[in-house]
């Protein structure tokens, strides 16, 4: 057995577009900056002086690969 709600949708919408339009304006209020998301991560002094990886990183992770593999194949010789 089914229950049919009907609800007023327009003034909940209105509640909420308030409640939206209201913390938004608070939040910019209290932000130093407008529009843009702050990465604060690359402020730390422990990266200053750190370069980002190349496009070709994943290179050296194909290479440690190859390298664990022969090891492997070396160790353990097939019967």
């Amino acid at each position: 057995m089914g229950v049919i709600v009907n609800k007023n949708n327009q003034m909940d919408n209105e509640l909420s577009r308030r409640i939206d339009a209201d913390l938004r304006a608070r939040a910019m209020e209290t932000s130093d900056i407008s529009g843009e998301d702050p990465d604060l991560a690359e402020d730390a002094e422990y990266l200053k002086d750190l370069k980002k990886t190349s496009k070709f990183g994943w290179v050296w992770v194909v290479l440690i690969v190859l390298a664990i593999i022969s090891l492997i194949s070396i160790a353990l010789p097939i019967r």
